[in-house]
C-alpha cells in the first residue's frame, strides 16, 4: 500500500502524540520492527525556485490553433516583484476566472529538471506556468491543473506549504493475512506500537482524521428495501443517501493529495470520498447516482449468460459464481470489484447512494481472477474487511460529502446482516516465552495484545482474549503468540545455531532423480521446469480414450487461469508448449528434458473434518486415501536436428529411435534395463511408438508424436517425445554384470527373412535366446527389402559375437550356436535364413 508519511504523522499527532516526528529512515525501521516490509520510500521530488499561489483574473481564448489555448492574467501578489498580473499561456480547461491556482514563475525548476522561463508561444509571452499535480510530482498523470478552494491561501504565498510538497511516500508490503493494514487506520496502529505511542482508533473517533460526523442524523427507518440472498455469503450490507449536492464542486486539495500519493486518481467529490474513506479505514465503498436506481435492491448470484458494463466501460460476461447488485431494472454492480456504468456518478448527479458491505473474501477473489480485474476494493475484500466498519464508513462518507458539496443527509439507513460473535481464545500467559525462549512479563503480554485491539482479561495464569473484529486471522493461541513476539521485537529472540546431526545423505529416490537429470543433461538435453497445471482440453486434443488413466486429473477449485484448471498427470503438455514458444521465436532445433511430479486423482473429494478436535483414525485414513497419487516422471521432447549440419556433414534429424535411446539413458542412470516393444498409445504415432517395459510392466512410452496432435498444437512435423515413470522403476539395480574373458571372440553374421509386420527387436531377442550362453552380443546392422524377397518381406541382418570364458571357441561351435539361433527365429516367426 502507498501512504504518505505526513498522513501517518497527522493521525498519530491527533491521537495525543503532539509534536511527534521521525525521519523517513526511522519510520521505515519502525515498519520493519513490527513485522512489515516496505518496498521502499521516496520523497516527493523537490521543486526549486518561485512556486506560488495565484488567482486567475482574466481568461482570453486564443483561436486559430489545433487545440484550445487560453491566455490568462494571474494575480501572484508581490511574488513577481511588481505586483502586476502575470500573463501565462495555458491549455487546461478545468479552471475559471477567480480560481486559485499554483503558478511556477520564471526561475523555478520542476521535478525532472524542467526549468521555467518566459517564452513566446501561440503569439503571446508566457511568463511562467500554471502547474498540474503531475508536473509537481504528486502523481504520475493528471488531467488539468490544480485548483484550490477559495480562501485557502493568498496570491503570492509560497505554494509548497499549501501543497505539502515536503513529504515522503512509503510503499508498504502487506501480506495476505493482514488485510487491516491496507489502510491508514491499520498502519498508524502498527506505527504507534513500534514507537510506543498512544493510539486513537479513527473508526471509534472520526475526529482524529478531522471528520465531524456529529451532523449525521441517527438512522430513522429503512432507506430502501434490500434483499440479500443467503447463497451470496454476504455478511453485511449498508446504504445511506445524500441529497441535493452540488456536482460541480471538486473534492478539496487535502483529499485529492492523499488520493494521488496513494496512487488513486481524483474523479469527483462523491467518488473521491469513497476512495478516501477506503484508504483511511480499509472499508471499500461505492457511490451510486441515486436517480439512476429504480426501486429496491437485491444482492444475488448472477445467472450464467448475464453481462454488465462496468465503470471501466468493459462489457463483462458473468457466471453463476459472481455476486451482483441489481435494482428493479438491471444489474448495477459487480459486488466487491467494480460498479456498473449505468449508475455512475456524473456531473449531473445531485443525489448519491453510498454503499458499504462485507463480501465473502473467497467469492471476491475468484471473481476478480476470473474477470482479470484487481481493483483497490477487491484487494481489500480478498484479505478480509472489518465487518464493524459498514455503518462507520457510511457516516464518514455522508459527513464528508455534505461538507464538500453541500446537500442533506437522509435520515433513513438500510443495514442488512449482523456481526458474527467472536470466539474467545484462551492462552497461558507464559506461552510466548515457552515457544521463543524469551521471558516475557505477563504485563507485557497483555499490553501487546491490547495494542493489537484485543479485549484481554486475566484469569490466574491464563489470558482470555477476544480478538478485534478487524483481525479475522487471530483464531488460535499460537497466532496470539506471534503478535506478542512481533511487537516485542524479533531481535529480542536469542540466536542459537542448532547442532547439526549426522545424516544419511540423499535417499535412494533423490539419488535416482539426480542421476536421471545429470544423465540427460550430459546427453545434450536442456532442462525445462514445467508448470504443474495443464489446459483443460489437453486430453481431448490428444484424443485419449475416456478410460485412459491420464484423464484422472485433479481439478483445481481456484485456478490462477481458468483455462488451466487441471493438475498434470503427464509432463508432456508443458514441455510441448515450451517447444511451441521456442519454435515461434525461430529456434528449430530443440532437445528438452524435465523430471517432475505428476498427480493422479484417487478420490472425487476429500472429507472435511471438524477442527475442534482431533479426527478419528478412520477419518485420517480416509483423508490419506483421498490424496492424489504423486509419481515422478522423466520426459524428453525434441524436434529438428540432433546432429547439426556443418562442414563435418549434412547433420541428422532427431528420430523416434533417439527418443527411445533417451529412455535407455534414464534407465541406465537408474540402474535398470529397459525392454522395448511396439505400442499404440496417444499422443504418439501408432506406427512409431514404443512401450518401455521393466520386468514385463509398462513404465512409459517413446517415439514420434501423432501428426494430428502436432497439427493441433502447431508443432513441427516429426517431433518426438518420451515419458518414463521413474517411480515405477525398482531401486535394486538389475544391470547385467559384464563378463570379462581373456579368450578371443568369433564374429558371425546371420540374415533372416521375416514378414514386414514382425518387429526387429523381437527377432533379435529370439536370436540371442537361441544362440545360448556362448553369444556375447546380438546387434541389428542392416534391414533389406527387395522384389526378390517378395512383397511384405524384409531381411534383418544381425552381427553375433561369440566368446567363451574358459577356452578359445572353434568355428564349428559358433556356427552351431548360429544355426540354433536361426531355428528359434524360424519356430517363432517363420524366419528363413538367407545365404
Amino acid at each position: 500500500m502507498l501512504i504518505s508519511q505526513n498522513w501517518i504523522t497527522r493521525l498519530l499527532r491527533s491521537s495525543g502524540n503532539e509534536g511527534w516526528s521521525v525521519t523517513s529512515e526511522e519510520l521505515d525501521a519502525g515498519f520493519v520492527r513490527v513485522g512489515f516490509e516496505t518496498e521502499g520510500y521516496a520523497p516527493i521530488e523537490e521543486t526549486t525556485g518561485p512556486l506560488v499561489i495565484g488567482r486567475v483574473l482574466e481568461i482570453e481564448e486564443l483561436e486559430g490553433f489545433k487545440k484550445p489555448i487560453r491566455y490568462c492574467q494571474v494575480d501572484v501578489g508581490e511574488a513577481n516583484g511588481t505586483g502586476e498580473p502575470q500573463g501565462i499561456v495555458c491549455g487546461a480547461r478545468n479552471f475559471a476566472e477567480g480560481d486559485l491556482v499554483v503558478v511556477s514563475l520564471p526561475g523555478a525548476v520542476l521535478p525532472g529538471g524542467f526549468e521555467i522561463a518566459a517564452r513566446k508561444t501561440y503569439g503571446k509571452i508566457s511568463d511562467g506556468m500554471i502547474a498540474s499535480a503531475a508536473e509537481l510530482g504528486l502523481t504520475a498523470k493528471s488531467e488539468g491543473i490544480i485548483t484550490l478552494e477559495p480562501g485557502l491561501a493568498e496570491p503570492g504565498s509560497d505554494a509548497r506549504d499549501v501543497l505539502g510538497l515536503e513529504d515522503t511516500v512509503f510503499e508498504v508490503n502487506v501480506t495476505p493475512d493482514r488485510g487491516y493494514a491496507l489502510s491508514a487506520r491499520g498502519l498508524t496502529r502498527e506505527i504507534a506500537s513500534a514507537f510506543g505511542l498512544s493510539y486513537h482508533d479513527v473508526a471509534a473517533n472520526p475526529s482524529v482524521a478531522g471528520i465531524d460526523t456529529g451532523g449525521v442524523p441517527s438512522p430513522a427507518g429503512e432507506l430502501v428495501a434490500v434483499d440479500v440472498d443467503a447463497e451470496t455469503k454476504t455478511q453485511r450490507f449498508g446504504l445511506r443517501k445524500v441529497e441535493g449536492i452540488d456536482p460541480t464542486r471538486p473534492s478539496p486539495l487535502w483529499m485529492q493529495r492523499e488520493l494521488m500519493l496513494s496512487g488513486i486518481r481524483p474523479v469527483n467529490a462523491a467518488t473521491d470520498v469513497t476512495n478516501y474513506v477506503m484508504l483511511l479505514t480499509g472499508q471499500p465503498m461505492h457511490a451510486f447516482d441515486a436517480d439512476k436506481i429504480s426501486g429496491g435492491l437485491r444482492v444475488r448470484n448472477a445467472v450464467a449468460g448475464e453481462s454488465l458494463e462496468t465503470l471501466d466501460h468493459t462489457q463483462r460476461a458473468l457466471t453463476a459464481d459472481d455476486v451482483v447488485i441489481e435494482d428493479a431494472r438491471a444489474i448495477v454492480s459487480l459486488a466487491g470489484i467494480m460498479g456498473g456504468a449505468s449508475t455512475e456518478i456524473s456531473e449531473e448527479s445531485v443525489n448519491v447512494y453510498f454503499e458499504a458491505a462485507t463480501w465473502d473474501p473467497l467469492t471476491v477473489a475468484r471473481s476478480a481472477r476470473r474477470h482479470k480485474v484487481s481493483s483497490e476494493a477487491s484487494r481489500r475484500f480478498e484479505r478480509g474487511v472489518d465487518p464493524a466498519l459498514v455503518e462507520v464508513a457510511l457516516d464518514m462518507a455522508c459527513a464528508l460529502l455534505a461538507a464538500i458539496a453541500g446537500g442533506t443527509i437522509a435520515a433513513g439507513r438500510t443495514l442488512v446482516g449482523e456481526r458474527e460473535a467472536l470466539e474467545e481464545i484462551v492462552m497461558p500467559l507464559a506461552k510466548p516465552g515457552e515457544i521463543t525462549g524469551v521471558d516475557y512479563a505477563p504485563e507485557a503480554v497483555v499490553r501487546r495484545l491490547e495494542e493489537v485491539g484485543c479485549d484481554v482479561s486475566v484469569d490466574g495464569e491464563l489470558a482470555r482474549v477476544v480478538p478485534p473484529t478487524w483481525r479475522t486471522d487471530l483464531t488460535v493461541a499460537v497466532e496470539l503468540v506471534e503478535e506478542v513476539v512481533r511487537l516485542e521485537g524479533l531481535d529480542a529472540i536469542p540466536l542459537e545455531l542448532p547442532s547439526p546431526r549426522g545424516g544419511r545423505g540423499l535417499s535412494p529416490a533423490q539419488k535416482r532423480r539426480r542421476a536421471a537429470t545429470h544423465a540427460l543433461a550430459y546427453s545434450g538435453y536442456v532442462e525445462v521446469i514445467p508448470t504443474p497445471f495443464i489446459a483443460n482440453n489437453t486430453f481431448d486434443t490428444w484424443g485419449l480414450d475416456a478410460e485412459d488413466a491420464r484423464r484422472q486429473a485433479v481439478s483445481v477449485q481456484n485456478p490462477l487461469d481458468r483455462d488451466y484448471g487441471l493438475i498434470a498427470t503427464t509432463v508432456l503438455p508443458s514441455m510441448l508448449e515450451a517447444v511451441g514458444r521456442n519454435v515461434a521465436r525461430g529456434r528449430r532445433d530443440l532437445a528438452l528434458f524435465s523430471v517432475a511430479q505428476v498427480a493422479f486423482a484417487r478420490a472425487a473429494a476429500s472429507p472435511l473434518p471438524s477442527v475442534a478436535a482431533r479426527p478419528s483414525q478412520e477419518t485420517i485414513d480416509e483423508l490419506i486415501a483421498s490424496l492424489p497419487k504423486q509419481d515422478l516422471h522423466a520426459a524428453t521432447v525434441a524436434t529438428g536436428h540432433w546432429e547439426l549440419a556443418g562442414p563435418w556433414g549434412p547433420g541428422r534429424p532427431y528420430t523416434w529411435a533417439d527418443a527411445i535411446e533417451s529412455a535407455r539413458v534414464v534407465a541406465q542412470a537408474a540402474g535398470v534395463v529397459l525392454e522395448v516393444a511396439a505400442a499404440d498409445c496417444r499422443p504418439w504415432h501408432p506406427g512409431r511408438c514404443a512401450a518401455l517395459l521393466v520386468g514385463g510392466e509398462v513404465v512409459g512410452y517413446a517415439g514420434e508424436l501423432h501428426p494430428e496432435v502436432l497439427e493441433a498444437l502447431e508443432l513441427p512435423e516429426r517431433t518426438c517425445a518420451m515419458e518414463l515413470d521413474l517411480s515405477a522403476l525398482p531401486f535394486e539395480a538389475n544391470l547385467p554384470a559384464p563378463a570379462l574373458s581373456v579368450f578371443p571372440a568369433l564374429n558371425q553374421d546371420i540374415a533372416l527373412v521375416v514378414d514386414e509386420s514382425v518387429p526387429a527387436e523381437a527377432v533379435r531377442r529370439a536370436v540371442a535366446e537361441g544362440a545360448g550362453e556362448l553369444v556375447e552380443s546380438v546387434q541389428l546392422f542392416d534391414v533389406y527389402r527387395s522384389d526378390q524377397l517378395g512383397e511384405g518381406k524384409k531381411s534383418l541382418a544381425f552381427g553375433l559375437v561369440f566368446r567363451a570364458g574358459d577356452r578359445t571357441l572353434t568355428e564349428d561351435e559358433a556356427s552351431s550356436a548360429r544355426l540354433a539361433a536361426a531355428a528359434v527365429a524360424e519356430e517363432r516367426f517363420g524366419a528363413q535364413m538367407r545365404a
